[in-house]
């Protein structure tokens, strides 16, 4: 370790990572604006100001792949093949849009946007509301001792489920689809080369079939988009592609719903607002990104030369860290940044929330993100009137994930059913 770097220590403990993180990660914002720390045993500069994480994530000289240093390593590769996953797999997940930059970035963003449209997503809204009219439908029977868990039976369902029927899955092979999102999101190195092997088999299968048979699904989108050099996604890309979506809506979609509920329950008079307007409902879950939404800190960058931020150096191949969830409550952009406000004007704010990101590595799938939460809560505040907790507050358990904040169960009762009119 350099000498610099002998000062570096763990900035937060265990608590405020994991059950306080916007409180731990306040502390660290007011100290300074770029603080040195260990980050998984890195030096590392954390950037927690609203202005200063913009900056960064719109400044294509940090870079989200460590190849692009002149060490050449893929420090996220290393990582997995130290974990155990097999080298084999690797790819499928060091090649996530995530992990690359531009211009490979630009091109596989730009060939998977003409196959993930908005007037795509927005003919999706008739089958999502019948999603989750199915799943209302379902919950009074999957109550156990009066309590049903939003998590596992309302938010993690939803995305999986539409997820599947974009890319084309047949309704038989679902069951196996959760399994393996669960099996993603496990990082255990047995579950993980066990699934990256059956559904890279599986998708390289559904690819040969839809270049056969064309469907109205998006792996054929996948399969037939090509830019204007005529470049296309390689057979590696496709599967790498349609692994990333579906590891999204596993992890971002189910944990805004569920956190979503709990901040509407723990915040009456917010949801009397929304009951009492519903035009309310997008910009409330774009608030509630903003309050509580699961990006907390962003994938580690890498500088590719010396830059400045906020008046500090940051030298060439030095880690970086930014904190969307501490930019969200930054108070000098937002007004009252820890008050949860159905009715806020992000134009009075100035400040857009960063619960998906900026810049080159926006969020590809936030528009569907925001129709699934809109229609969830709708929905479910609608048909359960007197949704309740079913435990204290603070017995919830959140997951033990340093970089998320999601929770593990979120049991409710879901009280009387209003009656029908007439009745």
């Amino acid at each position: 370790m350099a000498a610099e770097d002998t000062a570096c220590r763990p900035l937060l403990s265990a608590y405020e990572l994991m059950e306080d993180p916007y409180g731990g990660f306040g502390r660290i914002r007011e100290e300074a604006p770029v603080v040195r720390g260990l980050w998984n045993g890195h030096p590392t500069w954390f950037v927690t100001r609203y202005d200063d994480v913009t900056a960064v994530l719109m400044d294509r000289r940090f870079a989200t792949n460590s190849q692009l240093l002149p060490t050449g390593t893929d420090e996220y590769a290393e990582v997995m093949a130290q974990m155990g996953i097999d080298r084999e797999y690797i790819p499928y997940l060091a090649g996530s849009l995530v992990y690359t930059d531009p211009p490979d970035h630009t091109r596989l963003r730009k060939l998977v946007l003409r196959a993930f449209s908005a007037r795509r997503v927005s003919a999706l809204r008739p089958r999502i509301e019948a999603l989750v009219d199915d799943l209302l439908d379902a919950l009074p029977e999957r109550a156990r001792d009066g309590a049903v868990d939003v998590v596992e039976h309302f938010a993690s369902p939803l995305p999986i489920t539409v997820i599947c029927e974009m890319v084309g899955v047949p309704v038989a092979d679902r069951e196996q689809w959760r399994a393996w999102s669960l099996d993603y999101t496990s990082m255990d190195p047995r579950r993980l080369n066990s699934m990256l092997g059956e559904i890279s088999a599986y998708i390289h299968a559904l690819v040969r079939r839809r270049r056969a048979e064309p469907a109205d699904d998006l792996v054929t989108g996948l399969i037939q988009a090509r830019d204007e050099d005529d470049d296309r996604l390689t057979d590696t890309e496709l599967v790498t592609m349609v692994l990333t979506l579906v590891v999204a809506a596993n992890e971002t979609t189910p944990s805004l719903i569920a956190s979503g509920v709990w901040a509407l329950l723990t915040h009456p008079e917010q949801l009397a607002k929304l009951r009492a307007d519903p035009e309310l409902m997008p910009g409330a879950v774009q608030e509630l990104l903003r309050w509580c939404g699961p990006a907390i800190v962003a994938k580690v960058r890498y500088a590719t030369e010396d830059v400045e931020v906020a008046g500090t150096l940051i030298r060439r191949g030095e880690h970086v860290q930014v904190v969307p969830g501490s930019a969200n409550h930054d108070p000098r952009r937002f007004a009252r940044p820890d008050a949860l406000d159905v009715t806020r004007d992000p134009e009075a704010d100035r400040a857009p929330h960063l619960g998906y990101s900026r810049g080159a590595h926006y969020c590809l799938g936030a528009g569907l993100a925001n129709l699934e939460t809109e229609i969830a809560f709708a929905r479910l505040f609608a048909r359960f009137p007197g949704l309740a907790l079913a435990v204290p507050e603070n017995r919830l358990k959140w997951k033990p994930m340093p970089v998320t904040r999601q929770l593990a169960a979120l049991p409710v009762v879901l009280g009387p059913a209003p009656q029908a009119e007439g009745a």
